[in-house]
């Protein structure tokens, strides 16, 4: 049997799971995978409007959220190219990413849009805020019309109420461009790295046959790594969207106090992480207890030397929510 294409995944999985949740921001809104679905089609309307061809550059540069994520899929569903940037870039590396990647959308959150300037951009059709998908700029009568008018234009293309068996996505081929990744240009200008889609569905691949013991449809997940970056679109992320399982966007920075409040309420059955975010919260809660004077002379007893690293040890397994099966740690140091 033919395995999926990318795609074609998003798409099995959206009608699978249909009323299952699938992602939410943290202490924010919550969307099902019917939602997700509803969500992609009316983006693909605008994206008609706007002009966009497959092939075409849509840019996203926002922290992660729900909406984030729902126009990433639309993109590729649509047949369009992601390129992806990270929030914490100047205003200067944005307008240059957008300018060389001939990006037609950019969908911007709300601090990053305060320090941009439309007019450093000029090719774009219209820029979009990521959070309520309301248009922030227009350059053309069609794309102003497609967003004022976006429910009427999806109740007229779906006047029987939107179903599962309406959704058909563009497949996209191997090594058809699917994502431009941009570096962070430490050196000089950011360049852009070219990922086609054998690329995203070969990293899903390996993803369900490591992690798929692991996880199961309904398990949540809290997403804390920038989707900026492919380590953290690709296990945080896009597996378990596939998966059927249920996304937690931490849409502030990912603080220790936040990460532990998370995860005692969401309890995640996988936790992705990079070291400093790891180091982080040992030195916040681990290293104050264990480097107190009483502290130091009790870790050169042996036995109690091990019943208090026991105690350490499960005090960390708590505070990440005590249900998770794995812990994935990794990145470039």
């Amino acid at each position: 049997m033919e395995k999926l294409s990318f795609n074609e995944q998003i798409e099995q999985s959206i009608k699978d799971n249909w009323d299952l949740d699938a992602l939410s921001d943290y202490k924010g809104e919550t969307f099902q995978y019917k939602d997700i679905a509803r969500i992609i089609e009316k983006l693909h309307i605008i994206f008609e409007y706007s002009n966009v061809k497959p092939g075409d550059k849509i840019a996203l540069c926002g922290r992660n959220s729900a909406h984030w994520g729902a126009v990433f899929f639309a993109t590729l569903t649509y047949g369009a190219v992601a390129v992806p940037i990270l929030h914490e870039f100047k205003a200067d590396q944005v307008h240059n990413i957008v300018n060389h990647s001939e990006a037609k959308l950019l969908f911007v959150g709300d601090l990053v849009w305060k320090n941009l300037d439309a007019n450093e951009m000029p090719n774009l059709e219209g820029i979009i805020n990521i959070a309520d998908y309301s248009l922030l700029v227009g350059r053309t009568q069609k794309v102003a019309y497609a967003r004022e008018h976006l429910n009427q234009l999806f109740g007229e293309r779906y006047p029987m109420n939107f179903r599962k068996h309406h959704i058909s996505y563009y497949k996209g081929a191997p090594e058809e461009l699917a994502v431009i990744n941009y570096t962070s240009g430490t050196t000089s200008r950011s360049k852009g790295v070219m990922i086609p889609y054998r690329a995203l569905w070969s990293n899903l691949e390996f993803a369900k046959e490591v992690l798929s013991p692991h996880m199961k449809i309904g398990d949540n997940v809290i997403s804390m790594l920038p989707m900026a970056h492919m380590y953290g679109m690709a296990f945080e992320f896009i597996f378990e969207f596939c998966t059927g399982c249920h996304i937690y966007f931490l849409t502030r920075m990912p603080s220790p106090k936040i990460i532990f409040q998370a995860f005692e309420e969401v309890k995640p059955n996988l936790i992705v992480a990079v070291p400093l975010i790891i180091e982080k919260i040992i030195k916040k809660s681990v290293l104050p207890k264990l480097e107190t004077p009483a502290m130091k002379i009790l870790l050169k007893v042996p036995i109690i030397n091990d019943k208090i690293k026991a105690t350490v040890r499960e005090h960390m397994i708590q505070g990440f929510g005590g249900n998770f099966h794995e812990i994935i740690i990794g990145g470039a140091a």
